[in-house]
């Protein structure tokens, strides 16, 4: 059941991409990114490897889940970037937050006593004891290294324009969709792939699911979700 799932749910991300002319990149967050929707990551070095070719779902997500909230698609994604220069804000993007953890666990970069410390640099500093200056060099190569690791995934993106809240039909897609995904605590399908840098995480939901998410990977999902799926994406079709 949850393979027949998987591969209806490749089907309409396939149909998503072909819809928009082609998967986006961060580096061109372009006017065709609308201003409420769902993402979906793609990594080229992840294939899957049941549910048909092609790679894998990596991430999901979306924004503006509290009621009142004015952020957009556009901003989100642009916090998962990071500076144009290669740094970025991993306290504004807990995306940011679990790839440079891992990079730190995998010894690819150079230690940050700091990373994920705190909401915010001034407080960080204080708690690990360190000037700020010295803060922000240490964990300036970690934030670099994340940018260029994002900045080779590509990403699908599904408008969907309903309101900010608890009960958005953009945070059902999110969740849905990680819930079908997950592979953590049952048998793996198009599971990740010895190399995949989630695997150093110090996080086992994110080792264990082979996203890198944490919210929703120990749920199950609705099958019923794929209808309204289909439904979104052709919508994005219509003029």
């Amino acid at each position: 059941m949850r393979l027949n799932d998987l591969q209806q749910f490749y089907g309409l991300m396939d149909r998503l991409i072909h819809i928009q002319g082609g998967v986006s990149r961060l580096a061109e967050l372009g006017s065709s990114i609308p201003r409420r929707g769902v993402y979906f990551f793609f990594d080229d070095r992840e294939p899957r490897s049941d549910s048909g070719s092609g790679p894998r779902v990596v991430r999901v997500g979306t924004h503006a889940l509290t009621a009142g909230s004015a952020s957009s698609l556009r901003q989100r994604l642009a916090q998962h970037r990071g500076k144009h220069g290669g740094g970025g804000n991993h306290r504004g993007s807990i995306f940011r937050l679990l790839v440079g953890q891992a990079l730190l666990s995998s010894g690819a970069v150079p230690e940050s006593l700091s990373w994920g410390v705190k909401g915010d640099p001034a407080k960080a500093g204080l708690a690990v004891g360190i000037a700020r200056d010295e803060l922000t060099a240490s964990e300036l190569p970690v934030e670099e290294a994340v940018s260029c690791y994002l900045l080779k995934l590509s990403f699908a993106r599904l408008s969907v324009d309903d309101e900010p809240g608890p009960v958005s039909l953009r945070g059902t897609i999110e969740r849905q969709s990680i819930a079908l995904l997950t592979n953590f605590e049952r048998p793996a399908l198009d599971p990740a792939t010895p190399s995949w840098l989630g695997s150093a995480s110090n996080r086992p939901l994110v080792v264990g699911s082979g996203l890198w998410n944490q919210r929703h990977v120990t749920e199950k999902h609705d099958p019923a979700f794929l209808a309204t799926l289909a439904q979104l994406i052709d919508q994005q079709a219509s003029p």
